[in-house]
């Protein structure tokens, strides 16, 4: 009986050798080898020294000259931190409109509405626009749609109203003293120069 074993071992421990270099010679990894350690890894101040010094070698080589805003002031610095930043920096760059939380919406309508309501040509127009922008305005300080506060005031639309009328005034004003300005050139030009004036005016 115990040749029988004897010859079934050996037979057993030669499939196993068998096995075993075929395993080798198709690179598959070996489940009674030794664990991997991290024995000649490099340690993190190694991985740092590295870095360190790619970068410096960037640095000597050009890499970062030239880069957008180099030499330039850091903008918003020094501001009051906006979580928001972020959002409403894209929507001032690419000129989104009607898309955000009402906090940045508002926020940006609002720093635009002047210019805006300078486009109006009636008081009426004015005040139903600023009416409106005031009704979305408090809709949205209830916070009844969620997002980050919305800290835009509404405008006092009597105080808007006359300084609308203060600036179209001033337009008008600007426009009527260089309309003078330029009559008196004309007149003081000789008949060449005003035949010469028509012609480059159209």
């Amino acid at each position: 009986m115990s040749g029988r074993s004897d010859r079934g071992d050996s037979r057993l421990n030669v499939a196993r050798y068998q096995v075993d270099r075929l395993a080798r010679e198709a690179g598959e990894p070996d489940d009674r080898a030794e664990p991997e350690t991290d024995a000649g890894a490099p340690t993190m101040e190694q991985r740092a020294q590295y870095v360190e010094m790619q970068i410096q070698q960037a640095i000597r080589r050009g890499d970062f000259d030239d880069l957008p805003g180099a030499g330039k002031p850091i903008e918003n610095l020094g501001q009051i931190s906006d979580p928001d930043w972020w959002i409403r920096r894209k929507i001032e760059r690419e000129q989104i409109t009607g898309l955000g939380p009402p906090a940045l919406t508002l926020r940006t309508e609002n720093a635009e509405l002047d210019a805006r309501l300078d486009g109006l040509h009636s008081e009426q127009a004015v005040r139903d626009a600023l009416e409106d922008f005031n009704r979305r305005v408090i809709h949205a300080r209830r916070q009844l749609q969620g997002g980050p506060p919305v800290v835009t005031p509404p405008r006092d639309v009597d105080a808007e109203v006359r300084s609308w009328h203060a600036r179209r005034t001033a337009r008008y004003e600007a426009l009527r003293v260089e309309r003078e300005r330029e009559e008196a050139e004309f007149a003081a030009m000789t008949r060449k120069e005003r035949r010469r004036a028509r012609r480059a005016r159209g």
